[in-house]
């Protein structure tokens, strides 16, 4: 069992920033984040008091980086799971995403601090509304008609760290090939045509069709395996 100690804040900077200061099993939440961001430095905005963002302490001592590169795939799986007992038809877009219906509804970033690592989770929980570029792509529980009793921020968080406890032990127990036929259950990549920019000034796409997430973690497009990436549909 994990010692889950929750810290929360009306404001800050970013929970993920706040969590360098905890040790494993240390929760952070906020209302509100003034410099949240994704992956690749992306911003990740969320209005006050309507969505889930949490950083969560993770131990990855004595576990090998090749390894620890497929932690944000636990606990996309964690996340799939725990919003699948309340809404339909949720995937998880490798490497860090979760999606509903074709549209994004939760962003993970992890990020390594010492020997623990820092799972940063934003949820759309309450949201109504979203700015530009992304009004048309995002999605939230509200949106997707989730019971009003999981339309908390806290409950959802509640829900969360149970998933997040069992699937990280069976990871950190060296059991993520198990995890693997639960994750591939969620993929919303398998089959399509895709491509894959490593970075945000990345000339080299590579583009073909996914064959799914292999058992170390990377994503399988024609031949190719990516260990990293942003990942697109192609029309």
């Amino acid at each position: 069992m994990i010692d889950w100690r929750i810290h929360s804040a009306d404001v800050t900077e970013s929970t993920n920033i706040d969590a360098r200061k905890g040790g494993h099993g240390d929760v952070f939440t906020a209302k509100l984040q003034t410099k949240g961001r994704g992956r690749l430095d992306h911003k990740w905005l969320s209005p006050p008091n309507e969505n889930l963002l949490v950083s969560i302490v993770l131990d990855v001592s004595g576990i090998d980086v090749a390894e620890v590169v497929a932690l944000p795939l636990v606990a996309g799986l964690s996340v799939a799971e725990a919003l699948s007992g309340f809404i339909q038809d949720v995937r998880i877009k490798w490497p860090n995403d979760v999606w509903v219906k074709g549209k994004k509804i939760c962003g993970i970033l992890c990020e390594r601090n010492q020997d623990n690592v820092i799972v940063g989770i934003g949820i759309n929980v309450k949201q109504k509304e979203f700015p530009p570029p992304i009004e048309k792509t995002a999605t939230s529980l509200l949106l997707e008609n989730a019971p009003e009793e999981f339309l908390e921020p806290q409950s959802v968080l509640q829900e969360l760290l149970k998933k997040i406890e069992a699937n990280y032990s069976q990871w950190k127990n060296g059991s993520f090939k198990k995890l693997h036929d639960r994750i591939a259950s969620f993929d919303l990549l398998k089959g399509r045509d895709i491509s894959v920019r490593q970075t945000d000034d990345d000339n080299d796409i590579v583009s073909g069709r996914c064959e799914g997430i292999a058992e170390d973690g990377s994503l399988i497009v024609g031949s190719t395996k990516i260990y990293a990436g942003e990942a697109h549909v192609m029309q």
